[in-house]
């Protein structure tokens, strides 16, 4: 993994990146080529495209589809791994099929195993913190490579209090965690965090309410949008389907979709699969 390296040095120095969700090699391909840092496999995502729930996905699922993303897309790729798929023996796991399938890092937050499906209505349920340090510390252990990042994530700001959330976090980063996430969106609480625990640090949020250079000031440089491609996507194909549905037309232009269909081709790579066939299989007679 060449942008293993690149991408630790950018956490590590504290310099701002923005990773965007990527639920399939196409999007990774189109996050690379607009010159994010990262882009961010998001279990939630993951789990409402499969409409099973991130709280059923396994580890096999998970590991196969950061496959496919490395395999067709360079940037760095941060793989949400949940709850670890259970206690610290089934993290270890996880972390090294995560890190094999070529991830730039991972990770893990400090919910109830097995995950619940009520977290995406806000009910979440923590273990106790040494469980979590327990986890942390054999994840740290299981990778292969010191350039694979490891993040540790607490809920605990909006389940115990802000001042819980970062006695686990100190707990976290001393058993190896090399990035830290919360959630907060109070300024005070930001600047408090930072001084207090120091970078880097990892906020999730719409890419709307990120100041990339504010955060980073406050040791936040680790940036997640976990959802606004997916739901504008799905958005944009809900309106063409309820209008074909309506009247037979999608509302857009024809020379308009095909174009789109074009460009779709080209991010998807085409253009060097095609170059392989014409030197070999569709040579010119």
């Amino acid at each position: 993994m060449t942008n293993r390296p690149h991408f630790a040095h950018l956490v590590r120095s504290g310099q701002p990146i923005l990773a965007p969700v990527a639920l399939d090699p196409l999007s990774a391909r189109l996050i690379e080529s607009l010159g994010f840092e990262a882009a961010y496999l998001s279990g939630g995502g993951y789990g409402f495209q499969l409409s099973v729930s991130e709280a059923l996905l396994t580890i096999t699922e998970v590991a196969g589809l950061t496959r496919q993303i490395t395999a067709r897309s360079n940037v760095p790729l941060i793989v949400d791994g949940g709850v670890g798929f259970g206690d610290a023996l089934h993290t270890t796991r996880a972390v090294r099929e995560i890190e094999a399938a070529g991830a730039a890092a991972v990770e893990i937050e400090d919910q109830v195993a097995p995950k619940r499906a009520h977290h995406h209505k806000g009910v979440e349920h923590l273990v106790p913190l040494q469980m979590m340090v327990d986890k942390v510390r054999e994840a740290v252990e299981a990778r292969r490579d010191e350039d694979f990042i490891v993040i540790a994530r607490t809920g605990a700001v909006r389940n115990e209090s802000f001042e819980r959330a970062l006695e686990r976090c100190a707990a976290y980063r001393e058993a190896g965690a090399d990035v830290l996430m919360l959630f907060t969106s109070d300024p005070e609480q930001i600047a408090e965090a930072g001084r207090v625990l120091g970078g880097p640090l990892s906020l999730m949020a719409p890419a709307d309410r990120l100041d990339r250079e504010a955060l980073a000031g406050h040791g936040f440089n680790v940036l997640i949008d976990p959802f606004t491609g997916q739901v504008a996507a799905y958005g944009a194909m809900r309106d063409a389907y309820r209008n074909i549905a309506a009247s037979g037309g999608s509302g857009r232009e024809v020379d308009e979709l095909m174009s789109l269909y074009r460009d779709v081709q080209n991010m998807a790579g085409m253009d060097e699969l095609y170059a392989i066939e014409e030197r070999t299989t569709e040579r010119p007679s």
